[in-house]
């Protein structure tokens, strides 16, 4: 019941979740309780609305024998916690440290703190590229779509190189945002659509490229031989058979976006990111570019941007009054905060 009437909800904002988050999810909390009789010991399967702090410890010690990564136990944690919303027990699931997590390996930072682009690890990305096309010309296409304008692994096998491709009238954008006269339009995450203007020879020609290996105006850029899900096994396939994974080349597909989208804001910022230890920009300027990062990647908030980029710089400003420091003895550090204006700052 739970689950039909909450599962497609995100936990914290006003918005739905992916078809992936709500089955991984579900599969999750129906293993969770079996797991808690089958594994922990427990008796009897408890109801949801007893669940406590001695099941939840009793599950991280069977995780932490397990020897799940920490990513996973703090998936875990965060599909409880919704679950606890559900149950109206907001602050039942505690932080890692409550339950004897080491604090830094299982918390989570929502900035880039390496660079886990392609050439970060010294790949010679273009000829590797063209060495798949030879050998797949499917999985080649997608990796071109995805070098070229920073796709995800999905968008860029669901492509359809002919349809996707659209006049800027038909877009639906404002005149003042014109950059090109053809976009391509991408369907990604939350039903979110994103028009990429097709302004640079390097876009063109990817589109290009994946027009001429589908095989018919409605084709996407998988094999019409094999559904999505075998599609996506054979991209992985590929990518393996090339030593593009991280045991091996230290890379993933993932690492290819980070490319595109690290070179999309040093050409807009005059500067590397963060995450490459490039000074930072003017705050309006670093703030314009991570909101054509965020755009260009499909994602609502500039925020995101700091998965890609690293977070921004943190800037101190220590007080020089006399009247504070009569003595004239040593300044201190003031408060801490960061120079883009929050939404309650930039209303103000």
């Amino acid at each position: 019941m739970l689950l039909k009437l909450f599962n497609a909800q995100h936990t914290s904002l006003e918005k739905t979740v992916s078809h992936k988050t709500r089955h991984d999810r579900a599969q999750f909390l129906r293993r969770f309780f079996r797991d808690l009789h089958d594994k922990a010991g427990f008796r009897q399967l408890p109801d949801p609305r007893n669940l406590g702090q001695k099941h939840l410890r009793a599950m991280v010690r069977v995780w932490q024998q397990d020897r799940l990564a920490p990513a996973t136990i703090q998936t875990y944690l965060s599909f409880l916690r919704g679950l606890a919303l559900w149950l109206g027990k907001p602050g039942l699931v505690r932080a890692p440290a409550f339950y004897g997590l080491d604090v830094a390996e299982y918390e989570r930072h929502e900035g880039a703190r390496r660079d886990r682009s392609w050439s970060a690890q010294q790949v010679n990305i273009d000829p590797l590229i063209e060495e798949i096309c030879a050998f797949d010309r499917y999985v080649g296409a997608s990796l071109r779509l995805i070098r070229a304008m920073g796709l995800r692994r999905k968008e860029s096998v669901l492509f359809r190189p002919f349809a996707c491709v659209v006049a800027f009238e038909g877009t639906g954008l404002a005149p003042e945002e014109r950059s090109a006269d053809r976009y391509v339009c991408i369907k990604g995450k939350g039903g979110r659509t994103r028009y990429i203007p097709l302004d640079s020879a390097a876009r063109v020609e990817a589109v290009e490229f994946a027009q001429r290996v589908a095989g018919h105006r409605d084709a996407h850029m998988g094999d019409p031989a094999n559904d999505l899900k075998k599609n996506l096994r054979r991209f992985d396939y590929v990518l393996s058979k090339f030593g593009i994974t991280c045991a091996r080349l230290g890379i993933t597909a993932h690492g290819l976006r980070h490319e595109t989208l690290i070179e999309h804001f040093q050409a807009m910022a005059g500067t590397p990111p963060p995450v490459r230890g490039g000074t930072p920009p003017a705050p309006a300027l670093d703030r314009a570019a991570r909101l054509a990062v965020s755009r260009l990647a499909g994602h609502a908030r500039v925020r995101a941007a700091d998965a890609y980029l690293g977070q921004r710089r943190v800037v101190r400003i220590q007080a020089a009054s006399l009247a504070t420091h009569p003595e004239g003895g040593r300044l201190s550090s003031g408060p801490t905060f960061d120079p883009q204006p929050g939404p309650k700052e930039a209303a103000g």
